[in-house]
């Protein structure tokens, strides 16, 4: 199967430049969007930023929950009236 996709100028420039020696675009688009194993960043960060890192996403998904049951908390009132 194959699919047609428009692409801006500068995108197009972008991927151009990614193209090795014998790839087609389709290469290119797989190649660069393969997945990333979390494994290969084992050991990246120093402890003291990795519990750093930790500790904000903690925070920030404290912050989405609470923002979530805040949301329907309202949604629940006024559905109610």
């Amino acid at each position: 199967m194959v699919t047609t996709i428009s692409l801006a100028d500068d995108a197009y420039d972008r991927l151009k430049e990614e193209k090795q020696e014998g790839e087609s675009f389709s290469d290119v688009v797989r190649r660069l969007t393969k997945g990333v194993e979390l494994e290969s960043y084992y050991g990246v960060l120093s402890p003291e930023t990795g519990e750093e890192v930790a500790a904000i996403v903690a925070d920030r998904r404290h912050e989405r929950t609470e923002t979530h049951r805040e949301r329907v908390s309202r949604f629940s009132y006024e559905f109610e009236q």
